[in-house]
């Protein structure tokens, strides 16, 4: 039993948006995430760390959830900012219920206990991209900030992994909110996605802060999950 993770599968088995177009690092990109996945086991977790269909709603994401569904083990999903196919966890559930998938479920406003003393916690979280100065952008950072409390709370005493799709810390931006959410409960580790191409030369990996932080979108893992937990 190992926990892994990978962000930013981008699939778009309904719509015309292949990722390859933005270069060879995304050749064959999806014949590559079913390889990468091979390599795991039924009694193995996999968070995924958002956007992971072009789809603009459920049904055009369909055949992209019966793919993750496929790949062996349980997998844990989060918002990313280009999953407009997300909805509320009860109409999410009850999609997937009706059309068979039953191996994926939801990280928000939740945990979920892993092995005998860790948590998975996560929201999507913020990013300076987000920012345009207005109080709606106030709205929705203190949105995640709630989000990723309650996720952090309702793991009580348990050893925190936590999970986002935007980078708390990339190049000189540092998201002071999250972070010190990081430190007032005590967060081992954070795995990130979103950044991709000529940016992901300003990743920042390590520890910053008393907290391991790893980056998992998709091609800067060649598309294999990462393992976080376990042995692979």
């Amino acid at each position: 039993m190992s926990l892994y993770a990978i962000g930013d599968l981008h699939l778009s088995s309904s719509v015309n948006k292949p990722m390859d177009v933005f270069g060879s690092a995304w050749e064959n990109y999806t014949s590559r995430i079913i390889e990468g996945f091979s390599t795991l086991g039924e009694n193995d977790t996999t968070v995924l760390c958002g956007d992971l269909s072009w789809g603009m709603d459920l049904a055009q994401s369909l055949d992209d959830f019966k793919l993750i569904d496929s790949f062996p083990g349980k997998k844990i999903i989060l918002k990313g900012n280009h999953d407009y196919w997300w909805n509320t966890v009860s109409k999410m559930k009850g999609f997937f219920e009706s059309n068979g998938i039953t191996s994926i479920d939801f990280l928000n406003n939740n945990c979920f206990e892993y092995g005998e003393s860790a948590a998975v916690c996560g929201t999507r979280g913020w990013f300076y991209e987000e920012e345009t100065g207005s109080e709606h952008d106030k709205k929705i950072m203190n949105r995640e900030l709630m989000r990723l409390e309650a996720s952090l709370k309702a793991a009580g005493e348990r050893e925190k992994y936590v999970f986002l799709h935007y980078p708390p810390k990339f190049g000189s931006y540092a998201c002071v909110e999250i972070l010190e959410l990081f430190r007032k409960y005590g967060v081992k580790c954070c795995c990130a996605g979103h950044i991709h191409g000529k940016s992901l030369k300003y990743v920042f990996e390590g520890e910053y802060d008393g907290v391991y932080h790893k980056m998992v979108s998709a091609d800067y893992v060649s598309f294999q999950p990462q393992l976080i937990l376990g042995s692979a």
